[in-house]
């Protein structure tokens, strides 16, 4: 039986074999979903799919693109924000 903290469906089970040969369950934390844009809800290229914590030790490069509206919407989505920003003269 493992200890109270990680009796919790919030953990995934992983199989790791020891030196010995024998099995043994160890619970790691589940993988984070892909980033998605905030209007057609596409995933986002140039991101990673990391957790909250591990996402802080990777590269700025890494963590997001570097445009406008980077990290929240697509290219796509936010080059139709732009130019329709620029048709109306919003500043």
């Amino acid at each position: 039986m493992p200890r109270p903290s990680l009796r919790s469906r919030s953990l995934r089970k992983v199989k790791k074999k020891l030196p010995g040969g024998r099995l043994t369950t160890h619970f790691e934390k589940k993988k984070s979903s892909r980033a998605k844009c905030g209007s057609c809800g596409v995933l986002l290229a140039g991101m990673t799919a990391a957790r909250v914590g591990r996402a802080a030790f990777a590269t700025k490069s890494k963590k997001r693109p570097e445009r406008p509206y980077g990290g929240v919407l697509c290219s796509k989505c936010m080059r139709q924000k732009i130019v329709a920003k620029v048709r109306n003269g919003v500043k």
